[in-house]
């Protein structure tokens, strides 16, 4: 008897740990979350807001199955424990057609859903699928450097790097590219993540519902400035954001070929800054050095040689 007793409360015991090692975790996560700002929960534009609803299906979904399952574990845990002599055995109900039906059912169900919902989905937020609007979409070619990221406006004639403006409810078409390392450019409140790859170009469109400032980032390890890679994405209304660019054309700074070959070296750190785009093909250009056998050459040497440099250091 006490053997079983020492039993009972070691397993009561085990059940309380265990119980307020949960309770602690899932403290120690809200303490973290409460009151912060999380743009993937706090939608800013038309391809996020799709997303996020998507999130709150898929863990509804997920919800119906994991719960239930806690609750049976826990439940046929307490109920058929060795201490509990009045639990009846009832080997009958192991191969009971309704409840295999029922567990083996439901999951598949579920399954099923989230396929037709991934496909329907995957489809509706097709990176490469431009938004519908009556309003002229604004085009701008992202390039991802070692760290930092240059945005250019090919009809505006201005380029920026570590911040981008854009007006709000205006489609806007990212074409991304990198002229380093492979890298994955994000702006969690507007949309999802799309990789930026030398000698490629990827796009990106997305919408902001209202005029505010997103943060965006790097959300690919790309080297030691990685973790400073960020930049500000500015909303602005369509009167300020027509301001600002008939003020940027006449930037004291000016990027040409040349002056993009001094900029693309490696630095971290770097400041927001407005350019007069002078050389409107650039981006093009970017992607085109890796085109060739001989910039593909040359590009490896650089990345490797800035690598034994980095190792040296």
């Amino acid at each position: 008897m006490r053997k079983e007793k020492k039993r009972t409360h070691r397993r009561i015991a085990q059940v309380i740990i265990s119980s307020l090692v949960a309770l602690a975790i899932v403290g120690a996560l809200v303490f973290v979350s409460w009151g912060r700002d999380m743009p993937v929960l706090n939608p800013k534009g038309t391809i996020a807001d799709q997303e996020y609803t998507l999130i709150l299906i898929t863990v509804g979904l997920g919800v119906l199955v994991v719960v239930p399952v806690f609750i049976m574990l826990f439940t046929i845990a307490w109920r058929y424990r060795a201490s509990n002599k009045k639990a009846r055995y009832e080997p009958e109900f192991a191969g009971h057609r309704g409840f295999e039906a029922l567990w083996w059912g439901i999951p598949c169900v579920i399954i099923l859903a989230l396929s037709l919902i991934t496909v329907v989905a995957t489809r509706a937020l097709d990176p490469f699928k431009p938004l519908e609007s009556q309003v002229k979409p604004v085009k701008i070619q992202v390039v991802a450097m070692e760290w930092k990221w240059l945005f250019i406006y090919p009809d505006e004639g201005v380029a920026t790097l570590n911040y981008v403006n854009i007006p709000e409810k205006t489609p806007i078409d990212f074409q991304i590219t990198a002229d380093a390392p492979m890298n994955s450019f994000w702006i969690p409140a507007l949309a999802g993540q799309i990789y930026a790859m030398a000698g490629m170009s990827t796009q990106l469109h997305v919408m902001a519902d209202s005029v505010g400032t997103y943060n965006g980032s790097s959300a690919n390890i790309s080297g030691e400035g990685f973790a400073d890679m960020h930049f500000k994405v500015n909303s602005l209304s369509r009167d300020d954001f027509t301001k600002w660019r008939n003020a940027s054309i006449y930037s004291f700074n000016q990027l040409t070929s040349d002056s993009y070959t001094k900029l693309a070296a490696p630095t971290k750190n770097n400041p927001e800054t407005t350019y007069a785009l002078i050389d409107s093909g650039l981006y093009n250009e970017i992607i085109n050095k890796y085109m060739s056998p001989e910039g593909s050459a040359s590009s490896k040497d650089e990345n490797d040689s800035s690598d034994m440099s980095g190792m040296n250091m």
